[in-house]
Formats: C-alpha cells, structure tokens, sequence
C-alpha cells in the first residue's frame, strides 16, 4: 500500500516503494522516468508516484518481458496521453492501435507456433529418454538438481 496524502483519496508511491513492490532497482525507475514513460512529483524531499504513474510502470515492464523497446513502449504509452478533443488526433489513435494490434496478433499467432514446436521438442526427448529405458520425469529432476 503507498503512502497516502491527507488531501486525496488517491495512493502514492516512493521510488522505493515501487522498486520493492516490482523488483526493479530505483535506477531503473529513474531510466523510465528520464525516457518520459513514467512521471513523479516531489513533495518536500520525496519524488513521488500516484496511481496513474505505477499503472505505467507495470505496462511499461510487461512490454520490457515481451521484448519491445522503451521507445515502442512509449509510443503506446502516448497513446493514453492523446488529446481527445481533437478529431485528427483520434483518427490517428486510432490508426496506431489498430497497426499495433495487428502487429501483436502476428507475433501472437508467431508465439504459439513456436510454442507447439517446443512441445513437440520436448515429447521427442522424453520418448528417446523412454527408448533408453530411463524416466523422463526421473532424469530430468536428477538433471535440474546438478544444474542449479
């Protein structure tokens, strides 16, 4: 839980707070925020983070996991940040998501490609183990157990 101002009902975080809480380092926290991905204010001393901004930061590290880079991060992030008003500026949201989306689909339907082959890998290991006349299962947590 954050620390939360006695003039809001909403929840704020330290840089800390957030580091332990994602298991990142505050450095990287501070990367983030240097590339404009995420944003904090300070009060007194303290650089802090609303709700909003730790929202960002989980997308921000979810497309970290999934291997895009902090500037295709950010353009998605923008996408959030659009002015609403203004029709071009939705037409063009617009358009990015649904480039985006069908980028995503792709490397969906890619991921579970390889994904199947991995299996099939996999099956054809433990059969040639099985051909051996040794447990798949058995080795494997022999195997894990030398190499951890």
């Amino acid at each position: 839980m954050g620390m939360t101002d006695l003039n809001s009902s909403d929840d704020y975080y330290t840089v800390a707070h957030l580091a332990t809480e994602f298991g990142i380092t505050p450095r990287a926290i501070r990367l983030y925020e240097s590339k404009g991905l995420i944003r904090s204010r300070r009060v007194g001393r303290a650089m802090i983070y609303d709700h909003r901004q730790r929202a960002r930061l989980k997308i921000v590290l979810r497309s970290k996991r999934l291997g895009f880079s902090l500037e295709a991060t950010k353009a998605y992030l923008d996408l959030y940040d659009a002015d609403r008003t203004n029709p071009e500026r939705l037409l063009s949201m617009m358009q990015k998501c649904r480039q985006r989306l069908h980028e995503l689909e792709a490397q969906r339907r890619d991921l579970e490609a390889t994904i199947n082959e991995l299996r099939a890998v996999e099956l054809s290991a433990q059969d040639d183990l099985r051909l051996l006349n040794l447990d798949p299962e058995a080795e494997f947590k022999a195997f894990m157990a030398g190499h951890s």
